[in-house]
């Protein structure tokens, strides 16, 4: 068995903290920090953390001073980090769907295209992704940096924003429509190539994205129990959806059997009604931590 080196991993900080950290207990990974403090505290002690803000991270992790980091592909594009990813970690700050990069225009505005953009100003926090955005389309703009509060400046400062956005419903309270989408991310596990290539800290990495792929597979599914009689069996199993087979075992009881599956939570609803319905008895819901496949 590989034995396992410390790694330094860098958590994000501000909009994905919260759902990071909850992520990370869910997975067995501990962490507690104070309002003022840069450095969680994990009950692992192979494992050391910082708090930066996502968009420093896919940069200290490509020069070494952190091994490992979560962080959005967004960051690691603007960055042009040259990092491992070592997995995809399907969450944001609201939800599971990727969140995107959009070029947005006040309601009002004439500008229909990115070619209307010519000789134009536009705000936004991501000054390289939206420069290789333009000349992609053969467009001379003005790109300014954004400190904050975006959605605003438009068109009072700018005439267009590109600006980050999971629901849309800050660019629709702000008057703003978009007109392009730039680019999709997720969340990612990256690490650094020298340290993605020590044994000891690979193997250290490779856990903590087990484990966090398996959190985020659970959250999704629940795992389903009951009894059925053996008259039954055949009509209650063919109703039943699984990760491979359900799970079935006789019972002391003469013809009667203890049927668990693994089930998206989205569909119990109409499923158990149906299994009741085929002669399932006994049903049991139950949330899950994690999910290794």
């Amino acid at each position: 068995m590989m034995t396992m080196s410390s790694i330094v991993l860098g958590l994000p900080k501000g909009s994905l903290q919260e759902s990071t950290f909850a992520l990370m207990r869910k997975a067995g990974f501990n962490l507690s920090v104070s309002s003022r403090s840069y450095v969680p505290t994990c009950d692992d002690p192979e494992l050391r953390s910082r708090l930066l803000r996502p968009q420093e991270i896919p940069r200290y992790v490509e020069l070494g001073l952190l091994d490992a980091g979560i962080t959005g592909y967004d960051w690691i594009y603007e960055n042009n980090a040259d990092v491992h990813q070592v997995c995809e970690l399907c969450y944001s700050k609201s939800t599971s769907r990727p969140v995107r990069w959009v070029l947005a225009v006040p309601n009002d505005s004439p500008i229909q295209s990115v070619k209307d953009l010519e000789g134009k100003r536009i705000s936004t926090e991501a000054i390289g992704l939206t420069k290789r955005f333009l000349a992609a389309n053969g467009v001379n703009a003005e790109v300014e940096f954004s400190w904050g509060a975006t959605e605003v400046k438009a068109p009072e400062l700018v005439d267009a924003i590109v600006d980050l956005t999971e629901t849309g419903s800050s660019l629709r309270a702000n008057n703003l429509r978009i007109i392009a989408t730039i680019l999709e991310s997720t969340t990612r596990l990256i690490a650094n190539k020298k340290a993605w290539e020590d044994p000891g800290k690979r193997a250290k990495m490779e856990q903590v994205a087990m484990l966090l792929t398996g959190a985020l597979q659970a959250e999704s599914r629940v795992l389903l129990k009951m009894n059925v009689g053996a008259d039954r069996l055949k009509d209650v199993v063919a109703l039943l959806p699984a990760l491979h087979a359900p799970t079935v075992n006789a019972l002391n009881a003469d013809g009667w059997h203890a049927v668990e599956t693994v089930v998206e939570e989205a569909k119990v609803r109409d499923l158990i009604p149906a299994l009741r319905a085929a002669g399932a008895t006994g049903l049991i819901e139950l949330p899950l931590n994690k999910i290794i496949f």
